[in-house]
């Protein structure tokens, strides 16, 4: 288990849902958190209500001078964990270019920036952790999950590639793939979202493998297996009961 008294990390997408539970379990462990998204209202409030020492630095992850500005502003960092999201469902008889753009650019794009903002500097001094979030939807294609699935098993990809690269450096990276969690972005949905959590719930998930250690954790587990076996089902199989 890590020691998390006075160490830093910059939390990305933490103005409010999944982000902002995440900043309050961190901040009862004692870790100093920089927050981030476009809304600077929203950050400057959540970083006077939380105890410990937080602070607001406003920024657009579709943007890379933005993440490299804000980067150089705050310094050195012991972690950064890449929350940040837009979400729309939509079946590609549906097709909304800005939306689709907007999800690519966000979720996945948007994460190789901010990696790009602080990668260089961890791997130089061989030492950092960087968690990024993708999604259950990942695995596999989803009906009505253009732009936020490919987006998301993007990032899953991104993040397995960076721990073959640094799984034997001091740099440790770690995934995480949630399920249906309640925010403003699952209240788009129109149907049964099975095992929905709380954004308190994930949160603890999330900080509890931050704490473990270990590369990916898939949750709710049940919830996981399914999407998880999805992967040794042969198409026509998958597509007939996926779709």
């Amino acid at each position: 288990m890590k020691d998390w008294t006075g160490k830093r990390y910059w939390l990305i997408g933490a103005s409010e849902g999944l982000g902002e539970a995440l900043a309050r379990k961190m901040s009862a462990a004692g870790v100093e958190r920089i927050l981030s998204a476009r809304s600077a209202e929203k950050l400057e409030a959540l970083a006077e209500d939380l105890p410990g020492r937080a602070s607001a630095v406003p920024v657009d992850v579709t943007d890379r001078e933005s993440l490299e500005r804000a980067a150089a502003e705050i310094g050195e960092i012991d972690g950064m964990v890449f929350l940040a999201g837009v979400y729309w469902p939509m079946p590609s008889q549906e097709w909304k270019p800005e939306q689709v753009e907007a999800m690519a650019d966000v979720n996945f794009t948007g994460a190789v920036r901010a990696v790009g903002a602080v990668l260089p500097a961890m791997v130089a001094r061989d030492r950092g952790h960087i968690v990024l979030t993708g999604s259950l939807s990942g695995f596999r294609g989803l009906p009505g999950a253009i732009g936020y699935a490919a987006s998301k098993a993007g990032v899953m990809a991104l993040a397995e590639s960076m721990h073959c690269d640094l799984r034997k450096t001091g740099v440790e990276v770690q995934l995480v793939n949630p399920g249906f969690v309640r925010t403003r972005l699952t209240d788009k949905n129109e149907f049964h979202m099975p095992f929905l959590m709380e954004p308190e719930h994930a949160a603890r998930e999330i900080f509890e493998h931050m704490s473990a250690g270990g590369f990916a954790r898939n949750f709710p587990t049940l919830f996981s297996l399914l999407f998880r076996g999805s992967l040794f089902l042969p198409d026509w199989l998958y597509y007939r009961v996926f779709s």
